[in-house]
């Protein structure tokens, strides 16, 4: 098996088998993104131990998981039965202990948030584990794994109890990029045009478990009907079981997510409360973090504004496709993805979801305009406007510390886009209104981030400063 793409990932893993110290990895990200396989794949010939959590299961279940674990890793040892983590983890050093080499050894603990179940004492064991023994033996790599990222930061990576500071080193891992799916998929000797690919990453993301499912001869169209409208298809019944897997309570994620899915352009905390008719307070803090720290939502900050006034966006690419699409066709139709393709919500679905794919690809478009190197921040900005002045508002602006400011218009066509004089006119205003109300002195330039470019003509060059295609996204 190859791994794909996952450079800064792999250097850190080089680097822990190159360390001369007991290392201690958390590694953590959304479901399906292939955290197991990047570990499994990476450490195959250094893994020793190795333990799953089971999905809702008690200390009883998980216990004997690990004992089975024990006698297969470890099958010239004699095992007595345990009935607590503590004599559990007794065992696993007394396994390590009957390794000879002076190799890498790996012990990796996958979908710990399952295994340390509620009031199992999981966690102190463990703690104890890392501190008396692990610790100690400098040929040791512990690497733990979950999805419930919040879960991993909060009781792990935070802990203010046996693993405070213990964790030596740490990898989100994110999505594909573009770039990555492009080579993930001919890897398997599958081959699009880039602007199929961007249709493709709309409704999955770069999640390469989807990706996996994409069928060899069979157009993006096909692929994303069988997979997403089908009866049997992978993501059919996915997002359900997506958050269930991840969150407590996870009907409370779930109004989060359909609140933010009816809002392109984001909802404030107080906007959340009032739509998904949930309580402010503990309860929302929590499934906001929660929510954040697996990647589903961003949290951004609009230009000139307040924290009372940030806004919450969804990033999830299946989601908002699932609310948009998936959730009103669930009777199996035959073509309904091409029928979909037609409608009105189909284009401006279109529209949002490349907006979210160029944020999420900012690296990309800064290499792009040749400002990698510049420190920038990169915001939203909005002017509701009045009964006297017209509002506006910019879903992307970098700004940069050589005193400019890209002002982004990002637009998905299928073709290159025109600037009629309607729309010419309506930039117009757009860059009166930013230069009048945000009181930015720095100098504005207009970046036209598009698929297919900006066709030429004089409004274009009248106004447009520089430009960001498909092509770009993946570099």
């Amino acid at each position: 098996m190859q791994i794909i793409g996952r450079n800064a990932e792999i250097a850190i893993l080089k680097e822990l088998l190159q360390s001369k110290s007991p290392e201690l990895l958390a590694i953590y990200g959304r479901r399906r993104v292939g955290k197991t396989f990047l570990i499994k794949t990476f450490f195959q010939e250094q893994i020793v131990f190795s333990c799953i959590g089971q999905y809702k299961c008690g200390i009883k279940e998980q216990l004997a998981n690990f004992c089975e674990n024990l006698h297969t890793y470890f099958p010239d040892l004699k095992w007595k039965t345990v009935t607590s983590w503590q004599q559990a983890f007794l065992q696993l050093r007394d396994g390590l202990l009957s390794l000879k080499t002076t190799q890498k050894h790996v012990i990796f603990f996958d979908e710990l948030p399952w295994l340390s179940s509620r009031k199992s004492g999981f966690l102190p064991a463990f703690s104890y584990f890392w501190n008396a023994y692990a610790s100690d033996m400098p040929n040791i790599i512990v690497v733990i794994c979950g999805a419930a990222a919040s879960w991993i930061i909060d009781k792990v990576v935070n802990d203010r109890g046996g693993l405070h500071n213990r964790i030596t080193k740490r990898i989100r891992l994110l999505p594909f990029t573009l770039k990555e799916v492009k080579e993930y998929l001919e890897h398997k000797n599958i081959r699009y045009e880039h602007y199929e690919l961007l249709q493709l990453y709309m409704v999955m993301g770069g999640i390469p478990a989807y990706l996996n499912e994409i069928k060899r001869g069979k157009s993006i169209a096909q692929n994303i009907e069988a997979i997403c409208f089908s009866k049997d298809g992978l993501l059919t019944g996915e997002f359900d079981n997506l958050y269930a897997a991840l969150f407590d309570a996870s009907e409370n994620h779930i109004r989060v997510i359909h609140a933010l899915a009816k809002k392109n352009n984001g909802l404030t905390r107080a906007e959340i409360a009032s739509t998904s008719t949930l309580m402010t307070g503990g309860t929302l803090t929590k499934v906001l973090s929660e929510l954040t720290q697996s990647g589903f939502i961003e949290k951004v900050y609009p230009l000139g504004k307040k924290e009372k006034d940030s806004l919450y966006i969804l990033t999830d690419e299946f989601s908002l496709f699932y609310f948009r699409f998936m959730r009103q066709h669930s009777t199996f139709e035959q073509n309904q993805w091409l029928s979909l393709q037609s409608s009105a919500s189909y284009k401006s679905w279109c529209g949002y979801a490349f907006e979210n794919i160029c944020i999420k690809h900012i690296i990309q478009i800064k290499q792009a305009l040749q400002i990698g190197s510049v420190y920038s921040q990169s915001s939203s900005w909005v002017f509701k406007g009045d009964k006297n002045r017209g509002g506006a508002q910019i879903d992307l602006l970098i700004e940069r510390a050589d005193n400019i400011i890209n002002i982004c218009e990002i637009k998905c066509s299928n073709k290159p886009f025109v600037i009629n004089k309607r729309y010419y006119t309506e930039l117009q205003e757009k860059l009166r209104v930013f230069r009048r109300e945000s009181g930015i002195r720095k100098s504005a330039l207009l970046t036209f981030i598009s698929t297919y470019g900006v066709a030429d003509n004089d409004y274009k060059y009248q106004l447009v400063d520089s430009e960001v295609t498909m092509e770009d996204l993946f570099k």
